[in-house]
């Protein structure tokens, strides 16, 4: 089989099975194309895109603006490493920080890479600035958080999953409740070792759990009070999701660290970053982080016209608007339909909570349901499913989604 050859979805299913590690289980589609909030598959099926890539893809698929910033500068250059200065990365860093309202930006490519890179800036700020005895350094975590599937990262997950037979681990973390203010406060008061709280503003892969209501503005004030380092994990929520720029921006919280990824590329290309101000920022000289690909050119150029996108067309007030008709249109739906537990979310990223066990392959049914009539979700926690589609998605497109929804549930209702 030439390398071109035009395959069916069953070949391109099985030579992933055959010839690529197993570490991940598909929806069984294949797909060959996207434009804006629909993708094709090898067959010329068309699908509502209902997933973004995790919500890399809030701009849409194949942004002109974003492909187009993307293939004049792959023309040019493409990566110098950072031996050298190249003419793209300072525009870029001014742009973003100016954008998000930090002094500084350290640039690397995968959401993991820039959840490592927040940990380790976090810890050379506590020796160094806070004045913790060196490798005695704590950071708060929450439970049932996604970080990533680095061994530190999984380090301090409670997923079974991601953990068992991927050890020894690394020490240094305390696990609290998410959405749990004393726990917080209990963690803060009781070590005096602590050097930082990392977050999700909102738990994606839990299943789109969102806080209470001031819940993050209360964190940061006690990681004030504590002189601790509040860390923002917006790879998923960030980037205009959850109908602001930041799921952080919904109370007007500033965080000392910011970690961004996915949609800072439009998902045109692996970009993440980590973002903090110079008394933070500054702990990190030569030779203490790096990587060979982060801050490339191509990632500057994609990344700067990702966010002008994003600004251009307004795509936090729309998905604020259509995140508000998603909830309460499916919310109603809820009321009527016992197969559906609850609604929830904010902006665009929303779930449905399916009234099975974990364990069940309902939602997982529901999907390859969604799926036959033309719109792409997937489970997370078994009974969960999160609905997700690009940003750039009109009302009129939202709500022939939420029809085909509602037809699809009501098919399993007992």
């Amino acid at each position: 089989m030439a390398v071109l050859d035009q395959l069916t979805s069953q070949q391109a299913i099985d030579l992933e099975d055959k010839y690529g590690a197993h570490n991940y289980h598909p929806l069984p589609v294949v797909l060959s194309k996207g434009e804006g909030v629909y993708v094709w598959d090898v067959e010329g099926k068309k699908y509502y895109d209902f997933l973004s890539a995790y919500s890399a893809v809030n701009q849409g698929h194949c942004h002109p603006k974003i492909v187009g910033a993307m293939v004049n500068q792959a023309q040019n250059l493409t990566l110098t490493s950072r031996a050298f200065y190249n003419d793209m990365l300072g525009r870029y860093e001014k742009f973003a920080t100016e954008y998000f309202g930090f002094d500084k930006l350290l640039p690397m490519n995968t959401g993991a890479e820039a959840v490592e890179t927040a940990l380790k800036l976090c810890r050379k700020w506590a020796y160094e600035v806070k004045g913790i005895e060196e490798n005695e350094a704590q950071i708060i975590v929450c439970k049932n958080n996604f970080h990533g599937r680095t061994t530190t990262i999984i380090s301090f997950s409670n997923d079974p999953v991601a953990r068992k037979n991927f050890g020894p681990f690394t020490n240094g973390f305390i696990k609290i409740e998410y959405d749990n203010l004393k726990a917080l406060e209990e963690a803060l008061e009781n070590n005096k070792n602590v050097a930082g709280f990392m977050a999700e503003p909102i738990q994606g892969e839990a299943g789109v759990y969102v806080p209470s209501e001031g819940y993050l503005a209360a964190a940061k004030a006690l990681c004030e009070k504590h002189n601790v380092l509040f860390i923002a994990d917006e790879v998923q929520t960030g980037i205009a999701r959850t109908g602001k720029l930041l799921a952080v921006n919904h109370e007007d919280v500033q965080p000392d660290i910011l970690i961004l990824g996915k949609a800072l590329s439009g998902g045109a290309y692996p970009v993440s970053a980590v973002l903090a101000n110079d008394n933070i920022m500054n702990v990190i000289k030569p030779g203490n982080h790096g990587s060979t690909f982060g801050g490339n050119p191509v990632a500057a150029a994609v990344a700067i016209a990702a966010l002008e996108v994003v600004e251009e067309e307004k795509l936090a007030e729309n998905a604020e608007r259509l995140g508000k008709i998603f909830r309460e249109e499916l919310g109603k739906f809820a009321e009527k339909n016992d197969l559906v537990t609850l609604v929830r979310g904010k902006g665009l990223l929303n779930a449905v909570v399916i009234n099975d066990s974990e364990e069940s392959d309902t939602a997982w049914n529901i999907c390859m349901s969604l799926r036959d009539n033309g719109l792409l979700a997937k489970p997370t926690h078994g009974n969960i499913i999160r609905f997700a589609p690009p940003l750039v998605m009109n009302e009129e497109e939202l709500r022939d989604c939420i029809s085909i929804i509602k037809r699809t549930i009501s098919e399993y209702e007992k």
